[in-house]
């Protein structure tokens, strides 16, 4: 079975009831499609669980790029030089708008790991995908984190910007493919829709499925086989 969620965002306890939910197994894949970071309090556990399991594949989200950069800069020892090199005056804006966006706590749990386990963190952390189209029965989906820039039907994933699918807008009255399935997270579904508050939306050939884990919301995963919805 294949299965796709999004935006954990720290709620480590969530992550691991969905596998057990979903009775995620050796034979199954599941996608996540970025913001595993930031908010909540646990993500190095969230990533280092994902990293441990090749049926797990991550797509980059625009937490964990922000996260990336940041924490790969300031993963060095203390000094005077390392101070006047890595904390200039673009770095400390940078830190200081992570942290707003939730940062602070990606960042606390990653400087209590052991050096080794930064840097496994920080090269798994480049493992992850800016898209995947996948075939499940006779669907095909197109998995990203927020959305396809510019979007036309005549263009072919490799037309769009990577790091623009990050924070692309995302039309949601608007079907984008007549035969495939446009699946993000990114946006709240209640931000999309007050009326999926806490569930994942579909409409319009979209599957949107960042239901507010971040938020206090539910953790929301589907089944692609067969559209089954699962919450936490």
């Amino acid at each position: 079975m294949t299965y796709v969620m999004s935006d954990i965002h720290g709620e480590y306890e969530k992550y691991i009831k969905m596998l057990d939910l979903i009775e995620f197994s050796d034979e199954d894949t599941l996608y996540i499609l970025g913001d595993v970071v930031d908010r909540g309090a646990e993500p190095m556990k969230i990533l280092y669980d994902m990293s441990m399991r090749p049926n797990v594949i991550p797509l980059m989200g625009n937490h964990e790029h922000m996260a990336e950069d940041i924490l790969r800069t300031t993963n060095v020892e203390i000094t005077e030089k390392s101070l006047a090199t890595n904390w200039n005056e673009d770095i400390v804006r940078a830190v200081y708008d992570w942290y707003e966006n939730g940062g602070y706590t990606t960042s606390k749990d990653f400087h209590r790991l052991l050096p080794e386990d930064r840097e496994y963190i920080l090269d798994y952390l480049q493992e992850f995908t800016f898209y995947e189209e996948i075939t499940v029965g006779e669907n095909t989906f197109i998995l990203v984190h927020a959305g396809l820039p510019d979007f036309s039907p005549e263009k072919s994933m490799e037309d769009y910007p990577e790091l623009l699918m990050l924070y692309a807008k995302t039309d949601y009255t608007k079907r984008y493919y007549p035969d495939k399935y446009l699946v993000t997270g990114h946006v709240p579904t209640f931000a999309i829709d007050p009326a999926y508050d806490g569930k994942i939306y579909r409409k319009n050939g979209h599957i949107a499925i960042d239901c507010g884990a971040g938020h206090g919301k539910p953790l929301g995963c589907i089944r692609l086989d067969d559209f089954k919805e699962f919450y936490i």
